[in-house]
């Protein structure tokens, strides 16, 4: 059971500890914001939640950033919440940082990001793609594996991406071309 702190208002400290990080993230200086990044991404799973609805209520691009470097942080635990967040909040700037976030995030977050593109919403598609160009390499053997995917959207996505990927994705996606010759 979570430690109870001594203030009276019976919360849990690690969400105490949350909530004062968070409102860290939003003072001037960028060492304290440095500081509540490294430690919010230190906190594991109970941040999780906390950081996506900041994320989702942020007002400015600054704020936002620092918000998804501290869930980058998190590693694998945010990738699931992450992505189904992007799923249902339709907010452009919501998506973008989330989607750096999981970007920065990288190799957990390839697979969930490559299956979450199966998705009809075509603009959650192009910033899961970006996600996965940001991981760069890593990400190019499972996107080459899934063009042979029984799902046409994932099929595509797989090729749209490793064609954005440029010079690290394209070798991959023209030799699978030439192996099917």
């Amino acid at each position: 059971m979570p430690e109870k702190n001594d203030i009276g208002n019976g919360l849990p400290v690690d969400e105490v500890k949350i909530h004062q990080l968070i409102t860290a993230l939003k003072t001037n200086s960028v060492d304290t914001r440095h500081h509540a990044v490294r430690e919010l991404g230190a906190m594991g799973k109970s941040a999780v939640e906390p950081l996506i609805r900041e994320l989702a209520g942020a007002q400015d691009n600054d704020y936002r950033w620092y918000v998804a470097m501290a869930l980058s942080g998190l590693g694998a635990a945010a990738v699931v919440a992450l992505i189904s967040a992007m799923k249902s909040h339709k907010d452009t700037e919501f998506r973008r940082y989330s989607a750096a976030a999981l970007g920065n995030i990288g190799i957990p977050a390839i697979e969930p990001l490559i299956d979450a593109m199966a998705s009809d919403d075509r603009q959650l598609r192009g910033f899961l793609s970006g996600a996965l160009c940001r991981i760069g390499k890593p990400a190019v053997e499972p996107l080459t594996r899934r063009l042979e995917d029984a799902d046409e959207i994932i099929r595509s996505c797989a090729t749209l991406t490793l064609w954005q990927m440029g010079d690290t994705g394209l070798p991959a996606m023209v030799d699978k071309f030439q192996e099917e010759q």
